[in-house]
């Protein structure tokens, strides 16, 4: 989980030990002084670096961290609380409890099970992160009890409408990062040709009926890219009443444009939203190219982030 050079062997000689002795132990490296050499790691990053490590057994499901997993592969996310130092708390160190974003406050949205004491206590925690989608850092000065809270944010989930010889970098490259693509077409033979082994999903679709085969509200992105200009019509229509941070399509202004026109009502919901040319501009002359520059906007969409280029 850290990758620091020298570092990275202290802390795995530290995991080692937790897992012998089947407890989680907090680690502390201060490196704000220049003269870190005495300590062997020579990282010149001059700041402070907090480890908690914490074991995970097949005997306990591999708590917490299975159920963190579960909530950022669902959608919505959630956030975490992290018992890092009792203190005079009676809150074991190691401790987590994990919120799951719902609609509705219930028992249900806690994982693992968790006591009352432990809801009560960390509950409003898990809250302000999922409010504010920042990390805080807390220590009560009376009790000595600190916690980690931190939000779980969902992974990416990407739909790629057209299964193409060129959707094939960009369904890896944006597995390779982590995220969940499903890939869609009405022609079962480009779906069956291969070249999708790290889609998560692969479904043959009917264009105009795609939620009958699909959960389009849970995707964050959604690339139109058939080729068929009816095909691609028909995906938009459907589209234009979706809620979702990011809609494109392939192929120059002049089509997209071409698009909106014969969507008659429907086209006014899209026009202000729907990106084409999809992808930033970086001079990209190669399917594996152009895939970078789809998803390098696509991440900086999905992130909040403004790219830009010099």
């Amino acid at each position: 989980l850290v990758s620091g050079g020298c570092l990275e062997g202290d802390i795995a000689e530290h995991a080692r030990r937790v897992i012998e002795r089947r407890e989680p132990s907090p680690l502390t490296y201060d490196l704000r002084d220049d003269g870190d050499d005495p300590f062997g790691l020579g990282i010149g990053c001059n700041g402070l670096i907090r480890v908690f490590l914490q074991p995970l057994f097949a005997d306990g499901g591999y708590e917490p961290f299975a159920s963190m997993a579960a909530v950022s592969l669902a959608p919505g996310g959630g956030a975490a609380a992290t018992v890092v130092a009792a203190g005079r708390s009676g809150l074991a160190p190691g401790a987590t409890l994990v919120r799951a974003r719902r609609h509705g406050d219930g028992a249900d949205a806690f994982r693992p099970a968790a006591s009352a004491e432990l809801r009560e206590r960390l509950g409003p925690g898990c809250e302000r992160a999922l409010e504010t989608g920042r990390s805080e850092f807390r220590v009560d000065d009376d009790s000595g009890l600190a916690v980690l809270y931190a939000p779980l944010k969902p992974v990416p989930r990407l739909l790629v409408l057209g299964a193409g010889l060129d959707a094939v970098p960009v369904v890896d490259l944006a597995a390779e990062i982590g995220w969940l693509v499903t890939v869609a077409d009405h022609r079962p033979a480009y779906l069956e040709r291969g070249g999708f082994a790290r889609a998560a999903r692969k479904r043959e679709v009917v264009p105009g009926r795609l939620r009958e085969a699909l959960p389009l509200d849970e995707f964050d992105a959604v690339l139109v890219m058939s080729h068929h200009l009816a095909t691609d019509r028909a995906y938009l229509l459907e589209l234009a009443g979706l809620v979702c941070r990011y809609v494109g399509v392939l192929g120059p202004p002049a089509r997209k444009e071409r698009l909106l026109a014969s969507l008659g009502d429907a086209s006014s919901a899209l026009r202000e939203r729907l990106r084409g040319p999809v992808g930033l501009d970086i001079g990209a002359d190669s399917p594996e190219a152009i895939a970078l520059s789809i998803l390098a906007e696509l991440q900086g969409v999905l992130s909040g982030a403004r790219p830009s280029l010099p």
